[in-house]
């Protein structure tokens, strides 16, 4: 037998199969919320750990940094020892005042590059003590880090493998539902769920209030939506709009014990007022 083409539906078919869809969402908005903040847990732990490690990265290419720049300035000093070693041999050659004067500078010069030098592997030492205990500190965050994400995930895996089953079943039966709906009024449908805070695209008809907002509706809008001849949506929030009887729900029981109740007051007063005149 042939599929059905969307279009061909009648309103009445559309809107109670876009309702049959709008219930089976929201049967699966259920199940991810018993998950609550689970998954957004696990995605800021994942992000932070990746953040933590590309800092450790970071401050371990800064500690190479510091080593390379000491092994550099060692290599310099043994350098400007050796210069001073062979000027001071020079000391003994000398001839005039000039050259003695000229040799005593270079000595002091390459002995302030000593200093110097010894000054900045001070500095870098510290600079890597700093950088070593921050490194200890960010690996221990991401081993706390790494450690409340098991626990988060497992809880969250915990969790899906008890609602899988369902879940999978709705969405299935939500891809069924949604090959039977034109697709402009089904786009229509996802842009208003979307929008929608409480994710509902499609409501029905409360005490005379449209089920989304619980704005009053007007008694000939109630009754152009209870004909379904035309798609109606809320004019204060822009949901499509069921008839109950068409969405298969029942009517309200509080709404019918009213007139009850009402009943029961006057029956009351009834009585009260022929005790007055006996």
């Amino acid at each position: 037998m042939a599929k059905k083409d969307p279009t061909d539906l009648s309103v009445e078919e559309k809107l109670k199969t876009l309702y049959q869809l709008q219930t089976t969402l929201s049967g699966i908005d259920e199940k991810r919320a018993l998950r609550g903040e689970l998954p957004l847990e696990v995605q800021d732990l994942e992000d932070e750990i990746e953040g933590l490690t590309t800092r450790v990265e970071k401050i371990q290419n800064e500690i190479k940094d510091f080593e390379a720049a000491v092994a550099m300035k060692k290599g310099e000093i043994e350098k400007a020892k050796a210069s001073v070693e062979r000027y001071k041999m020079q000391l003994d050659d000398v001839k005039n005042n000039r050259e003695y004067d000229t040799l005593t500078k270079e000595i002091e010069f390459q002995e302030l590059e000593i200093e110097l030098c010894n000054k900045k592997i001070r500095e870098a030492t510290v600079k890597m003590e700093e950088r070593g205990r921050d490194l200890e500190e960010a690996h221990a965050l991401i081993d706390d880090r790494r450690s409340a994400l098991v626990e988060k995930k497992n809880e969250l895996d915990e969790i899906m493998d008890e609602t899988r089953a369902e879940e999978e079943k709705l969405k299935e039966r939500a891809k069924e539902l949604e090959v039977k709906i034109e697709p402009r009024l089904l786009a229509s449908f996802k842009r208003i769920r979307k929008n929608a805070r409480n994710g509902l695209g499609i409501v029905y008809v409360q005490r005379d209030a449209c089920g989304g907002c619980f704005n009053k509706i007007p008694p000939q809008r109630q009754l152009d939506i209870k004909m379904h001849k035309k798609v109606i949506v809320c004019e204060y929030c822009g949901r499509i709009m069921i008839d109950p009887e068409l969405a298969g729900v029942k009517p309200d029981a509080a709404v019918e014990e009213k007139p009850k109740r009402k009943r029961a007051i006057r029956k009351k007063k009834e009585e009260a007022d022929d005790a007055v005149e006996a």
